[in-house]
C-alpha cells in the first residue's frame, strides 16, 4: 500500500548522488514507475534535478544524513518548493544479505519512504538553523579557549610556578599582571606577591612560595603567544555573542521564560533555543521532545527480565548545554537540586544530570508552547511532602540499627 503516490530518494555522496524517483504507472493501473539516476552536486545539477522531479509531479524527496553533503541538497530543494525528510540511516538500513550498492540503496529509500515505514527527523527552519551555527560557534571557541588556558597552566607547572595552587584562576585582575609581570622580566618572588590584590592579599607569603621557580625566557616566549590566543579567542566570543543578541531580537519572551527557570542563564537559554527552537508544535508532547533528545528512560527486557539500558546518543550541543544547567543547580535549595541529588545518592551523578536535563526539557516545552506560561519552582521539599511517613520512618529505624547494631524502638514523644 503506497501512501505517497510521487516520491523521490537520494542517495547523497560528496560530488554525486543517486536519484530514485517513483510514481504511478501511465498504462498500468497499480503498478509503479521507478527511474534511477546518478546527478552532480553542483548548484546547477541540482537545480536541473528539481525541475525534474517537478516535471514528474514529486511531492516529497527523502535523503539519508549522511555527513554535511545532505544539506546543501536538502535546503536548495527545500527552497524550491519541495516537502523534504531527512530520515535517520538507521531506521531504513537495507535488509540484510542483500548487495549495497548506491543504486540499491536510493530504491530501497524510496520504497520504504512512500510506504510510511519511517518518520523524517527534526530540521529546524532557516533562522534557527542560522542561530544554531552560531551558537555552536560560539562554544566551540569557549571549549577552545579552555583548552588554552589548560596548556598555560601546564607551562607554569612546566616552570614551577604553582599559583593555580593558591590562587582560583590565572585569569583574575592580579594573575593576570603576576603572569604579564613573569613575561616582562620580573623573577622576585616578593615583588610579584606584591601584585596581589583584595582578600588575595592574605596570601602573601604562600604566594611568594608559588612563584618561586625557575620561568625563563623560554617559557615567556610561549606564555605570550598563549595569552594573544586567549585573548583573541575572547574577542572572538564577545563579537559573537553580540551578533547572536541581534538574532535572537524576536525571541526576546522565550528567553526571558526560559531564564526564570533554575540554573539556566542567557547563554543556556539561547543555546537551548537553537537546538530545539521556539515552535513546539513539531513536538506533540514534552515526551516526544525528550526521546528526541535522547533523554528518556529506555526500556530494555529480555526473558521477563528489565535490564538498565543507556538512553542512546543524542544531540551533543543541547546535552552540553543541559548537562551545564545540571551542575549548575546541583547544589541549589531548589526541586532542580533536590532531584539532582536524591537521584545521585541512590544512582550517580551521571544518571542524574540525565534526570535533571530531563526535566530541563520537559519545562522548556510547557514554557515555549504558551507564551503566557511562567516558571514556578516547586521547593526542595516537593520530593519529602510527598513520601509516605511511614515508609519513610521504616527506612529511618532500619539506617539506624545498621549503624548502631541496636534494635530501635518508637516511643512517644516527651511534652
Amino acid at each position: 500500500m503506497e501512501l505517497v503516490e510521487r516520491v523521490a530518494a537520494l542517495d547523497i555522496g560528496k560530488a554525486t548522488l543517486m536519484a530514485c524517483i517513483r510514481v504511478p504507472h501511465e498504462d498500468k493501473p497499480g503498478r509503479r514507475l521507478q527511474e534511477v539516476g546518478e546527478h552532480a552536486t553542483t548548484t546547477r545539477a541540482l537545480l536541473d534535478l528539481a525541475d525534474k522531479l517537478r516535471c514528474q509531479g514529486v511531492t516529497l524527496v527523502a535523503m539519508e544524513a549522511t555527513s554535511d553533503y545532505w544539506k546543501p541538497v536538502f535546503y536548495l530543494l527545500e527552497a524550491e518548493g519541495f516537502e523534504c525528510w531527512l530520515v535517520n540511516a538507521k531506521h531504513v538500513k537495507n535488509v540484510p544479505g542483500r548487495p549495497k550498492t548506491d543504486k540499491l540503496d536510493a530504491v530501497w529509500l524510496a520504497k520504504v519512504v512512500e510506504r510510511g515505514m519511517c518518520r523524517p527527523s527534526f530540521v529546524p527552519p532557516k533562522p534557527i538553523r542560522q542561530l544554531r551555527d552560531l551558537t555552536r560557534y560560539r562554544r566551540t571557541l569557549v571549549r577552545e579557549r579552555s583548552s588554552e588556558k589548560q596548556r598555560l597552566e601546564k607551562t607554569l607547572e612546566d616552570a614551577q610556578i604553582k599559583l593555580t595552587s593558591i590562587i582560583s584562576s590565572l585569569f583574575t585582575i592580579s594573575g593576570r599582571e603576576m603572569l604579564q609581570a613573569l613575561i616582562d622580566g620580573e623573577r622576585s618572588p616578593k615583588a610579584l606577591a606584591q601584585m596581589a590584590r583584595g582578600k588575595m592579599r592574605n596570601k602573601i607569603g604562600a604566594l611568594e612560595e608559588a612563584l618561586t621557580g625557575h620561568f625563563s625566557d623560554h617559557h615567556a616566549f610561549i606564555c605570550t603567544m598563549m595569552l594573544e590566543r586567549i585573548d583573541g579567542l575572547t574577542d572572538r566570543i564577545e563579537q559573537l555573542s553580540v551578533k547572536i543578541d541581534d538574532v535572537m531580537a524576536p525571541c526576546t519572551t522565550q528567553i526571558e521564560q526560559l531564564v526564570e527557570v533554575t540554573g539556566v542563564g542567557r547563554t543556556s537559554a539561547q543555546e537551548i533555543i537553537a537546538e530545539i527552537g521556539v515552535d513546539m508544535s513539531r513536538f506533540p508532547s514534552s515526551d516526544h521532545l525528550v526521546a528526541w533528545a535522547r533523554y528518556s528512560p529506555q526500556a530494555k527486557q529480555s526473558a521477563g527480565k528489565s535490564k538498565s539500558a543507556s538512553t542512546g546518543r543524542g544531540n551533543p550541543w543541547l546535552s552540553g548545554a543541559l548537562g551545564e544547567i545540571g551542575i549548575g543547580v546541583a547544589r541549589t535549595e531548589t526541586f532542580l537540586g533536590s532531584r539532582y541529588r536524591r537521584i545521585a545518592k541512590r544512582r550517580g551523578k551521571r544518571r542524574a544530570l540525565v534526570a535533571v536535563g530531563n526535566s530541563v526539557l520537559t519545562i522548556a516545552w510547557h514554557l515555549l508552547s504558551d507564551p503566557d506560561a511562567r516558571f514556578h519552582d516547586l521547593g526542595a521539599d516537593f520530593y519529602e511532602s510527598r513520601l509516605n511517613k511511614d515508609r519513610r520512618t521504616r527506612t529511618l529505624m532500619r539506617q539506624l540499627e545498621q549503624l548502631t547494631g541496636q534494635r530501635v524502638t518508637l516511643g512517644a514523644a516527651a511534652a
